[in-house]
Parts: C-alpha cells; sequence; structure tokens
C-alpha cells in the first residue's frame, strides 16, 4: 500500500471566505502515484471546515447568508464560549454544519467525482494560518 501525507496552510485574510481546494488535491493525489485507493481532506482547525459541492459564485454567498441566519456572529455576547474572551462561537457552529471532513475515492489515479462535485474550504473565523490534511492511501 502507499501513502501520501501533505498539510496545506490556508491563509483567508478575512473573516470568512471558501477556497476551492480541488486542485492542490489532486496535485497531491498525483504526486502519490495511487491509482486506485482514498483521499482524507481534514481542516485541522475548529473554526474551518472541508466540503464537497458545487463551484458557483451564487451558491457561496447563499451558503455565507444561510450560516449567517443559523449562526450569527453578533452580538457577540449571545454565546456563552465568548464569555472566555473569544469572539468565535459562531464559527465553531458554523464549522459543525458545514463539516470536518471529506473523503473521496480515487480512481484510475484520479478523484472520482460526480458533475460539479469540486472540495472547499471554509473559513469561518479567518485572518491567521489554519491547516488542511491531505491524505491519499492505496495502491
Amino acid at each position: 500500500m502507499k501513502s501520501r501525507t501533505e498539510y496545506l496552510t490556508m491563509r483567508v485574510a478575512s473573516r470568512r471566505g471558501f477556497v476551492n481546494l480541488t486542485p492542490e488535491v489532486e496535485r497531491v493525489v498525483r504526486e502519490s502515484a495511487v491509482a486506485e485507493g482514498l483521499v482524507l481532506v481534514n481542516a485541522m482547525h475548529i473554526t474551518a471546515s472541508v466540503f464537497i459541492n458545487d463551484d458557483e459564485q451564487g451558491l457561496h454567498h447563499d451558503y455565507e447568508a444561510w450560516l449567517e441566519k443559523l449562526a450569527p456572529h453578533a452580538p457577540v455576547s449571545q454565546y456563552r464560549h465568548n464569555e472566555t474572551g473569544e469572539d468565535n462561537a459562531d464559527a465553531h457552529m458554523k464549522r459543525q454544519v458545514m463539516g470536518r471532513e471529506v473523503v473521496v475515492a480515487i480512481t484510475g489515479g484520479r478523484l472520482d467525482f460526480g458533475p460539479w462535485e469540486q472540495i472547499f474550504y471554509g473559513e469561518f473565523d479567518g485572518r491567521r494560518a489554519k491547516r488542511v490534511l491531505v491524505k491519499v492511501i492505496g495502491e
């Protein structure tokens, strides 16, 4: 069995944003030389997520608006977590909704996606460097 592990460093300048990770994950899979296997892509911070969806700006806007309705950032006093001096309780909740990780099959040395599927990093408390794990295993 072959494996490859790589850590991507994410730097989103704003508090929230989405980054398409698909080209970087494809590169890691290609460099792994795994023809049949799996790739795990995992946000290694509790205020960020990794998910699969369409790369369409209207959808990204809709996610932003929907998440803000579910867990609004302000007023920060509405969250008990923020009594610790943080102001990111909403980011923890947004991550919980959007998910921590994805696993994608590798078939014929390529990501085995359905139509329009792409891998995204979701940032909900940005402005600092965070890591994403990409782990490829297979033959």
